[in-house]
C-alpha cells in the first residue's frame, strides 16, 4: 500500500504544480494580449474604426465558419489562405506601391534593387513601430497605410462577396459565392483581418518581437525566428532525449522485480455478471457511433475532394448548398460526437459491473434520457452550422444557435450547453454505480484514479464558457485549448488508461496491484507534460517568451511516455492467449494495439515533429498539423473508441462470434488507408509548404499559385487511394457492428433499443 500512496502523492504533486503554471501563465496571457485599440485613426484625426467594429468583424468572421475557412495566427483550416499573412503580406505590396510612385513615380516591381532596398527599410521601420498609445487607448495610422489598409480591404470585400473576377480565387480557396452576403459585415471583417496583421507586425516595444513573437514568418519586415524561439527549441529537444533517458533508466532499475503474472479464469468473469438493463440499453449508443463514423468518413473524403475541385464534387456544384466551411466543421463535429459516444458508453457499461452486477435505481431511464439528449445535441448543433454558414440565420442568434467559428468547439452555445448538461448528466450516472463501490471494504486505488478521471471529464468540458462571442482571441484560445488539448488529450487519456486497467483486472488476466500501479504512474507521466504542454499551442497567439517557454519545455515530456507503447501494445497483443475464451474479444484487443502504435507515431512522433518552437513558426498552419491531427485524432482516439464499442458489443450481444474475415478487412483497412493518407498526401504536401513557407513565408505556402501547382493537386488526388480504403475499412467495421446489433444472419432478430434477457455464453 505504501508504493501507492507513493504514486499518490507524486500524480497529486504533479497536478498541483502543473495547474498552477497553467493558471499563473494563464493570468500572464489575459496580462499580455495585444490590444484591440478603442480608436484607430489617421494621423488628422479622422475614425477610422473602433474597437466595437473590429469585434464585430470577429464575428462576421465566426458567421462563415470562422476557423473552418481559412485561418488566424495559423489556427483553422488548411484550404483557404491563413487571413493573418495574407493580409499582412497583401497590405505590405500595397504600401510599397504608394511608396514607389510616391519616391520615384513607377511601380515597386520596376525600381532597381538599391531603391526597393530603400523603400523596404522604410517599410520596416513603418510597421514594426507601434503608434499605439496605452493612456489613450488609441492607435494612429499614417496617410500611406490607410491608403494601404483601404486598397486590401477592397480585395477582401469582394472576395469574400460576389464579384466575379473572383470567381476563380474562391474555388481555389474552395469558399462559397457570396460568402459573407452583407456589405457592411464584409467592412467590419476587414477591419478585424487588418487587427489580427497589425498585431503580427507591431513591436511590444522597441527591439522587441511582435505582439505574436514574429510570427509569421515574412521577410519583407524581417519577421524571423526570435533568439528566445531558438533557444527553447533546442532546451526542448534536449528534455525530450533526457526524459527518454531518465524512463529507461527508471523503468530498469526502479520498477522492482516483476511478479509472477495471475492465473486467468477458466472463464469469462464478466459473462458470471447478468446484463442489467441499462447495459442492455447501450445498444443504441453503438449505433450512433458507427452511424456518425460512417458520416464523418464519407464527409472526410467529401471535404478532401474539395481540396482540389473547390466549389464542386466531380463536376456537381456542390459548395452551393454544402460548403467547404460547413462540410469540415460537421467532419470534425461528428468525430468528437462519436468518439465521445463511444467514451460514454464504455463508462456507462462499466458502472453496473463496478456496483456489483447491479443497476442503481432509474439507471436505465437515465440512460435513455442521455441518449436523446445527445441526438437533440448533434441534430441542433449541425442544423444550427448549416443556417449559420447560408447566412439564413439572425446575426445576433449566431454564437447562440449557430457557428461559434472557433475549431473543435464550433457548435452553437446552446448546444454546448447541452452536451455540457449531458456530460455532467452521465458523471452523475457513473457515480451512482461508483459511489456504493467505494464504500465496500478493499483495494479501491485503482477505482479512486477510474472516479477522479470520470469527474474530469465531466466537469473540465465547462471551461469553453469562459470566453464569449466577443472575447479577445488570444483569451479564447487559451480556453478552447482547455477542451482540445487538457480535456482531450489529458483526461480521456487517464480515463482510457484507468477503464482498460479496470476491464482487463476484473477479468483477472492482471493483478489488481500491477494494474493501480501502471495507471497511477502513467497518470503522472502524461499530466506532467500534458497540462502545461496547452501551451504549446499558444507559441504565437499574442503570447510572451514565457508562455513559449513552459510550452516547448513541458510539451517535450509529453513525448516521453510514449516511447514505452511497444511494450503496452505486447501485452494487449498477448493477453488474446492467456485463456481461450480471450479469443471472443480478440479484435477488441488489436484495436487497442492499433491506439498504442498510433499513440507512439501520430500523438508521439508527428506531434514532436511540429512542437518546438522553432519548428511550429514555419509549419502552423500547414499541412503537417494536419498530419498530427489524423493520426493521434483518429489514431488514438478514433481506434480506442472503436474498440470500446466492440467490447462493449461482444458482451450485451452474447451470441455474437466477430466475423474473421469483416474485422480484419476493418482492422488493417482501416490502418493501411490512415497511414496511406498520411504518408502519401497529408505529410509530402506539408513538407513541401514547409520548404516554401521556411524559403518565402508562410503567405506564399498557403497562396492560391503554390497550392493550386501541379505538383500539389497531384499529391492531393493521390489522398483519394489512401480514402478509399479508409472507407473500405470503415464500411467494414461498421456491417460487423450493425450485424451484431440486429443479429444478422443469426436466429432470433434483437431489439435495438431494449434486448430482451440473453444467456450468457
Amino acid at each position: 500500500m505504501n508504493k501507492y500512496y507513493r504514486l499518490w502523492w507524486a500524480l497529486i504533486a504533479v497536478l498541483g504544480v502543473t495547474f498552477g503554471i497553467l493558471g499563473y501563465f494563464g493570468k500572464e496571457v489575459y496580462r499580455v494580449a495585444p490590444p484591440i485599440p478603442e480608436q484607430v485613426l489617421t494621423q488628422d484625426g479622422e475614425l477610422l474604426m473602433t474597437r466595437d467594429s473590429i469585434l464585430d468583424g470577429q464575428t462576421a468572421w465566426q458567421s462563415v465558419g470562422g476557423m473552418q475557412l481559412g485561418s488566424i495566427w495559423g489556427h483553422g483550416a488548411y484550404q483557404a489562405p491563413d487571413w493573418t499573412a495574407d493580409w499582412l503580406h497583401r497590405e505590405l505590396l500595397a504600401w510599397l506601391d504608394l511608396a514607389a510612385q510616391d519616391e520615384y513615380d513607377r511601380p515597386y516591381a520596376e525600381l532597381e534593387p538599391a531603391q526597393q532596398n530603400s523603400l523596404q527599410f522604410q517599410l520596416k521601420q513603418a510597421y514594426r513601430q507601434n503608434s499605439y498609445d496605452a493612456d489613450r487607448d488609441t492607435l494612429v495610422l499614417s496617410a500611406r497605410r490607410v491608403k494601404a489598409i483601404e486598397n486590401t480591404a477592397e480585395y477582401y470585400h469582394r472576395l469574400f462577396g460576389a464579384a466575379p473576377e473572383l470567381q476563380q480565387t474562391r474555388r481555389s480557396y474552395a469558399m462559397k459565392e457570396d460568402t459573407l452576403p452583407s456589405s457592411e459585415r464584409r467592412d467590419r471583417l476587414g477591419e478585424f483581418f487588418f487587427w489580427t496583421a497589425w498585431a503580427a507586425a507591431t513591436e511590444r516595444a522597441p527591439g522587441e518581437a511582435t505582439y505574436t513573437n514574429n510570427w509569421p514568418h515574412e521577410p519583407l519586415i524581417d519577421n524571423v525566428p526570435t533568439a528566445e524561439n531558438v533557444v527553447w527549441s533546442v532546451v526542448s529537444v534536449v528534455l525530450l532525449i533526457a526524459g527518454i533517458g531518465g524512463l529507461v533508466w527508471a523503468w530498469s532499475f526502479m520498477r522492482g522485480k516483476d511478479e509472477a503474472e495471475p492465473v486467468p479464469p477458466h472463464t469469462d468473469p464478466l459473462t458470471t455478471l447478468a446484463l442489467t438493463p441499462s447495459q442492455k440499453a447501450l445498444g443504441k449508443y453503438l449505433f450512433i457511433v458507427i452511424a456518425l463514423f460512417v458520416f464523418q468518413v464519407f464527409l472526410g473524403g467529401f471535404t478532401a475532394h474539395y481540396t482540389v475541385e473547390g466549389q464542386a464534387f466531380y463536376g456537381i456544384e456542390t459548395s452551393k448548398w454544402f460548403p467547404y466551411s460547413l462540410v469540415r466543421t460537421w467532419h470534425i463535429q461528428s468525430a468528437l460526437f462519436w468518439i465521445a459516444t463511444g467514451f460514454l458508453a464504455a463508462g456507462l457499461f462499466l458502472a453496473p459491473i463496478i456496483n456489483g452486477g447491479k443497476d442503481p435505481r432509474f439507471q436505465k431511464l437515465g440512460v435513455d434520457i442521455l441518449f436523446w439528449a445527445l441526438v437533440v445535441v448533434v441534430a441542433g448543433s449541425f442544423l444550427g452550422n448549416y443556417f449559420a454558414i447560408a447566412q439564413i440565420m439572425p446575426a445576433e442568434w449566431n454564437f447562440w444557435l449557430g457557428h461559434q467559428g472557433y475549431e473543435y468547439v464550433d457548435l452553437g452555445r446552446l448546444w454546448q450547453i447541452g452536451k455540457f448538461t449531458g456530460i455532467v448528466f452521465w458523471l452523475v450516472l457513473m457515480l451512482r454505480g461508483i459511489v456504493p463501490a467505494l464504500r465496500q471494504p478493499g483495494d479501491k486505488h485503482l477505482l479512486v484514479l477510474l472516479t477522479a478521471s470520470v469527474i474530469a471529464i465531466g466537469l473540465f468540458y465547462g471551461a469553453g464558457f469562459f470566453y464569449g462571442e466577443r472575447t479577445h482571441i488570444s483569451i479564447m484560445e487559451y480556453w478552447r485549448w482547455w477542451i482540445v488539448h487538457l480535456w482531450v488529450e489529458g483526461f480521456f487519456e487517464v480515463f482510457a488508461t484507468a477503464a482498460l486497467a479496470f476491464i482487463f483486472c476484473s477479468m483477472g488476466l492482471v493483478s489488481k496491484r500491477m494494474a493501480t500501479i501502471a495507471s497511477l504512474a502513467s497518470a503522472s507521466l502524461f499530466m506532467l507534460g500534458g497540462v502545461p504542454g496547452t501551451f504549446h499551442h499558444l507559441y504565437f497567439s499574442g503570447t510572451t517568451t514565457p508562455v513559449m517557454a513552459v510550452g516547448a519545455t513541458f510539451s517535450a515530456l509529453e513525448v516521453v511516455p510514449l516511447i514505452v507503447l511497444g511494450h503496452e501494445a505486447w501485452e494487449h497483443y498477448r493477453l488474446q492467449h492467456r485463456a481461450d475464451w480471450m479469443q471472443k474479444i480478440k479484435w477488441p484487443l488489436m484495436f487497442f494495439v492499433a491506439v498504442a502504435f498510433w499513440n507512439m507515431l501520430g500523438a508521439g512522433v508527428l506531434g514532436f515533429s511540429i512542437n518546438p518552437p522553432i519548428s511550429l513558426y514555419y509549419v502552423q498552419g500547414l499541412n503537417t498539423t494536419a498530419t498530427h491531427a489524423h493520426g493521434a485524432l483518429f489514431g488514438v482516439y478514433g481506434f480506442l473508441a472503436l474498440g470500446f464499442t466492440l467490447l462493449i458489443l461482444r458482451y450485451i450481444r452474447p451470441q455474437l462470434v466477430f466475423s474473421e474475415r469483416l474485422m480484419r478487412m476493418a482492422f488493417w483497412w482501416l490502418n493501411g488507408g490512415l497511414a496511406l493518407m498520411l504518408f502519401s498526401s497529408l505529410l509530402p504536401v506539408g513538407i513541401i509548404q514547409f520548404i516554401a513557407s521556411a524559403s518565402e513565408g508562410l503567405w506564399y505556402a498557403r497562396s492560391e499559385s503554390f497550392m493550386q501547382s501541379d505538383q500539389l493537386q497531384t499529391l492531393r488526388w493521390v489522398r483519394t487511394f489512401g480514402d478509399v480504403v479508409f472507407i473500405v475499412g470503415a464500411l467494414a467495421v461498421a456491417w460487423q457492428v450493425m450485424k451484431g446489433l440486429f443479429n444478422i444472419g443469426g436466429h432470433a432478430p434483437l431489439d435495438i433499443i431494449d434486448t430482451q434477457s440473453a444467456n450468457r455464453t
